[in-house]
């Protein structure tokens, strides 16, 4: 039996989520299909499986845990029982006004999760770039603290991109943070002093997402990178270090770029931050 046939029923809290998200909003294309996993290896991955199998357009793959649950760069992302929302969704790259909106749709995700969050909970987050939703009482980046992550990844059909796989990890609950997050991690519980009902939290994302991913494929990728600047700290008039093979080079954050890459300005010009390490000072 593979990882994939451990299937379950979806709990009824998320159930009603989805079909909360159903009748007051519109998340399509997300929702074709729905898989649920008690526990997970990481949604990201079975996502991918399930499109190299065919799965629709907008297939949702929801785990209780994961226990190899990823962030960017390779970074595990903390998964445990009880204390988050793990999601990833399926989506065809090749559908659309045209294929290069797939190159805005981390910053898509992001605008929508800032705004789902939102809306489940009434808390002002924003979001860092390039993947991070945060709370940043000081409107800075230093002592921001994280409540979500994203992390979009490509799969190609004999060298042609097919689809993109979107994950996404949201602390809801409270939890025993591992050593070296417990300084700049946080919850939604925690922050509100409240619990707070994931189906909601479910909901509210994927109406969020879908409204998103709509627009996107229907060529408004300029409508998003000013909603996402909107949403932002630190992408602009921040001082940050960048890391390069010849020792860090300091700079001052001034926006992104059509592909969502960071432009730093610095003395020799202003440079296109696509991956790699970015320190806020």
């Amino acid at each position: 039996m593979t990882e994939i046939d451990r299937a379950a029923s979806v709990p009824t809290g998320l159930a009603d989520g989805l079909e909360h998200a159903r009748a007051h909003g519109d998340p399509s294309p997300l929702g074709s299909r729905v898989l649920y996993f008690p526990v997970a290896s990481s949604t990201n991955d079975l996502a991918s499986t399930l499109a190299m199998q065919g799965t629709p357009d907008g297939t949702l793959v929801i785990a209780g845990q994961q226990t190899a649950g990823r962030g960017r760069g390779g970074h595990q992302w903390f998964s445990p029982p009880g204390a988050g929302l793990y999601v990833s969704v399926v989506l065809d790259a090749r559908q659309g006004h045209s294929g290069d909106w797939v190159h805005a749709l981390t910053l898509a995700t992001g605008v929508a999760m800032a705004e789902g969050l939102h809306a489940a909970s009434g808390l002002p987050i924003v979001i860092k770039w390039p993947n991070d939703l945060v709370m940043a009482p000081a409107g800075t980046v230093r002592g921001a603290r994280k409540l979500a992550g994203i992390l979009a990844e490509a799969q190609t059909d004999a060298g042609t991109l097919s689809h993109v796989i979107v994950g996404v990890g949201v602390n809801v609950g409270p939890a025993a943070w591992p050593p070296e997050i417990s300084a700049c991690a946080t919850s939604l519980d925690q922050e509100l002093g409240r619990s707070v009902d994931p189906s909601l939290v479910l909901s509210a994302s994927l109406a969020r997402i879908g409204t998103w991913v709509r627009r996107l494929r229907a060529g408004q990728s300029a409508v998003v990178r000013a909603r996402w600047q909107q949403l932002a700290v630190g992408a602009t008039g921040a001082t940050v270090e960048i890391a390069h093979a010849d020792g860090p080079r300091r700079g001052v954050t001034c926006g992104i770029d059509g592909d969502g890459a960071l432009l730093v300005r610095h003395g020799t010009g202003t440079e296109r931050v696509v991956g790699g390490e970015v320190t806020w000072l």
